[in-house]
């Protein structure tokens, strides 16, 4: 079959609202590289929205799912536990920023992962308020889209959304948005609409995936610590798209210094099998009943054993430092095009190997180039380029590339950015 083919058959039995950014069906994936069912290659700068950061297929990956798929595939962690599933909570409480005592439990998706956050936060305070921030994603469901702070496509047409949850700014210094103003505004928010009593959480991006990639400065990170602390509230880390050496650490909330009372892990934490966590302080874990948390897929055995080879290749292959490098090779081959296009291009920004550049219309920040975008995005499988979008006026391309990439495969897969990006403004 080829890739139009299967495009018109994709169409007729999945719904629209799954549409599919690209008409391009994986044939096969090794590392850095996608074939697909027509045999052209493509060089991944989207690893399945930061979810392959080992590349895809890594063969000590492919190896522990294997080995443990022949044992069995499933029990339900919650009937009869496994090893795997034990040993991997060891390492994530291990690996979790913070020296506090902690606890883990496991779910299948990131939004699931979100909404068991915002459970144990209002078990261990017993209040009910949730606080996020413009322009985050935290999920599709019900309470993670209440959560999410863009409207479309995210939560048009799904209301009406939960209760009980509230958003302030989040601090964006290219649109003059002060960390300043964006706790002045939460001091409002307790003024106006929910007294800081009766806040469960704030939960927050480190860097806004959805929203822009945005960084949180650490200024803002130490003083919403600062905050909680003072009012009793949760903070919550949400990691999901930030984790498992995309940003230069570990985790994000390493560049702060700062330690969350609870935090989410996903996408990244098992090189493409479902699997998400979430971790937190052992007493606040510890809220909710015996029964109250889980799921039946939650803790696969074959996710686990996963996500174990995940944490040994990025170990062994040093793949948070190569994070650091990668960020360093994109910024300054973006920087060049910035350099050549300033009307274009306001901005480019990363934090380790998550990497975006922001667009612009005639040299105006606050006019987004929201068609360029759209355009580039468009082209990019005709160059061989598989190229993801975001920012609150999707005009940001992101580039998320396997921490295993090459140099020589970063320098051609943006040899053929700086193509595709001509091609389309002279």
């Amino acid at each position: 079959m080829t890739n139009n083919e299967l495009q018109l058959r994709k169409v007729k039995v999945i719904a629209r609202g799954q549409g599919n950014l690209y008409p391009v069906y994986v044939e096969r994936a090794k590392g850095a590289e996608i074939w697909d069912v027509d045999g052209k290659r493509y060089l991944d700068f989207g690893a399945g929205i930061a979810v392959c950061n080992t590349g895809h297929s890594h063969p000590k990956v492919v190896a522990a799912a294997t080995e443990q798929l022949q044992k069995f595939s499933h029990t339900c962690v919650m009937v009869n536990p496994y090893e795997v599933a034990v040993e991997l909570a060891e390492k994530l409480v291990d690996i979790a920023p913070g020296d506090s005592e902690k606890k883990a439990i496991f779910v299948s998706t990131g939004a699931e992962a979100v909404e068991n956050c915002v459970k144990i936060a209002r078990a261990y305070t017993g209040r009910r308020g949730v606080i996020a921030f413009n322009g985050g994603f935290h999920g599709r469901t019900n309470l993670t889209m209440a959560l999410t702070g863009k409207i479309t496509p995210y939560k048009n047409l799904f209301g009406p959304f939960p209760s009980d949850i509230f958003h302030a700014p989040f601090p964006v210094a290219l649109h003059d948005i002060s960390v300043k103003q964006s706790l002045k505004a939460l001091e409002n928010l307790f003024k106006v609409d929910i007294a800081p009593s009766d806040v469960a959480a704030i939960i927050v991006e480190p860097v806004q995936g959805e929203g822009g990639f945005y960084a949180a400065p650490k200024e803002f990170l130490v003083a919403l610590r600062e905050l909680c602390d003072e009012h009793g509230i949760m903070l919550i880390a949400d990691e999901i798209q930030t984790g498992f050496g995309r940003t230069g650490k570990m985790f994000s909330f390493e560049h702060s210094g700062v330690e969350a009372d609870l935090m989410t892990m996903a996408k990244g934490i098992a090189g493409g099998f479902p699997l998400a966590a979430v971790v937190g302080k052992s007493h606040i874990m510890d809220a909710p009943l015996p029964g109250g948390l889980g799921g039946t897929y939650g803790g696969s055995p074959v996710a686990c054993a996963a996500a174990l080879a995940v944490l040994e290749v990025i170990e062994e292959e040093n793949l948070i430092e190569r994070s650091v490098h990668i960020g360093s090779l994109f910024n300054n081959r973006l920087t060049e095009l910035q350099q050549r296009y300033p009307q274009l291009i306001s901005e480019v920004r990363n934090q380790g190997a998550m990497i975006a550049i922001e667009l612009m219309i005639d040299g105006d920040v606050e006019q987004a180039n929201t068609q360029l975008t759209q355009q580039i995005i468009g082209a990019a499988a005709e160059h061989g380029l598989i190229l993801l979008a975001c920012g609150f006026y999707a005009n940001v391309i992101r580039f998320l590339p396997v921490l295993t990439i090459s140099d020589e495969l970063a320098n051609e897969g943006l040899d053929k950015f700086d193509v595709l990006f001509k091609s389309l403004v002279e």
